[in-house]
């Protein structure tokens, strides 16, 4: 590939330190005009400094130093505008251990990786204020108790028992969020697959969550629902939360609703989960699925929508955000198949 396609700026020093290439990023970068750069001193041509105003030419020693060196490693450096790059180099010798005959820099806007850090200490802050949260009520309770314990009747000391065993269920659902998350981020989340009845998960799920309620719904089934090979435990994990999300911030579950469904040559099943709220605008579809997003009162810990992509990316799926007949949300997860070779040879 010429060395003007590559998405990196480009500069070739000779033996001499004298510069016989600059590719298109530099000129921009340098504001240089034709190849007023050619002939250019390597120490001129990167003209980038530490935080403590060391050159890099000066730092790295390109032409000296040990004589095995064959690349300087990449690290920041801030050019005279105070933007940061990213610089690193190449350095060719006339044989093992000889003299350096050519030196390629490679340097790279740091913007990205200034992006990237920042998203990284915002998830940080996320998880540090959604851990201090249920830890604050913990401590509160249990040092209270520890040095007022006489103070209190057994109905103040059980409701604060109570309260603490709400605050640790909480964190340790949390803990189990964000590993998941990092599972999903990693590529690491790992499936236990077995034939798996939609309709009766669905019904599980449903008997679960209304387990309080005097009035249990059940999914309304379409067709003849073919059985799909999943993790079990996931796609459960997958309902739950988009069930309990249709009753807290959808005003209601309206109905679940599971239907064979194909995707091109592909069987599988769609599972549709209807709320009586008023819709998800169709800007918020995308962003709902991003770790940490969150959406008015009540909202958790803004993990879930991004586990349930995550569980249903790797079951080979795909979830979609609709407007339902009548109003309110209709979120489709839909799973293929995927029924073994071994089982359909």
């Amino acid at each position: 590939m010429p060395s003007d396609e590559y998405p990196d700026g480009i500069i070739v020093a000779d033996a001499d330190g004298r510069v016989t290439y600059v590719n298109e990023w530099i000129k921009y970068w340098a504001r240089a005009e034709g190849d007023e750069m050619l002939g250019m001193h390597l120490n001129d041509a990167v003209p980038f400094d530490d935080l403590a105003g060391n050159s890099w030419f000066d730092s790295v020693h390109p032409y000296d130093g040990l004589a095995i060196r064959t690349r300087i490693s990449e690290a920041s450096w801030y050019s005279p505008r105070g933007s940061e790059y990213l610089i690193t180099a190449a350095l060719v010798r006339d044989r093992p251990a000889g003299k350096v005959i050519k030196v390629v820099v490679s340097v790279r806007n740091a913007r990205v990786r200034l992006q990237r850090d920042r998203e990284k200490s915002d998830m940080v802050a996320t998880v540090a204020h959604e851990l201090r949260s249920p830890l604050t009520g913990i401590k509160g309770f249990t040092a209270t108790l520890l040095s007022r314990w006489d103070a209190f009747t057994e109905e103040q000391r059980l409701f604060m028992l109570q309260t603490i065993d709400a605050d640790a269920d909480r964190l340790s659902r949390l803990i189990t969020e964000l590993l998941d998350a990092a599972r999903i981020d990693a590529g690491r989340l790992s499936l236990r697959t077995e034939p798996v009845r939609l309709d009766e998960l669905a019904t599980r799920v449903l008997k679960s969550v209304f387990s309080t309620a005097d009035d249990v719904p059940t999914p309304r089934v379409i067709g003849d629902v073919p059985v799909v090979w999943g993790d079990a435990d996931r796609v459960t994990q997958v309902l739950t939360n988009l069930i309990e999300n249709a009753i807290r911030h959808g005003e209601g579950l309206r109905e679940v609703v599971i239907s064979p469904e194909g995707r091109g040559d592909t069987a599988g099943v769609a599972v549709r989960i209807v709320d009586n709220g008023p819709g998800i605008p169709e800007e918020s579809r995308v962003r709902i699925f991003s770790r940490f997003w969150r959406s008015g009162p009540g909202a958790g810990s803004g993990l879930g929508m991004f586990i349930v992509r995550g569980v249903v990316d790797q079951h080979g799926g795909s979830i979609s955000i609709e407007d339902a007949d009548g109003g309110g949300a209709s979120i489709c997860v839909w799973f293929p198949v995927n029924e073994p070779d071994s089982l359909t040879s």
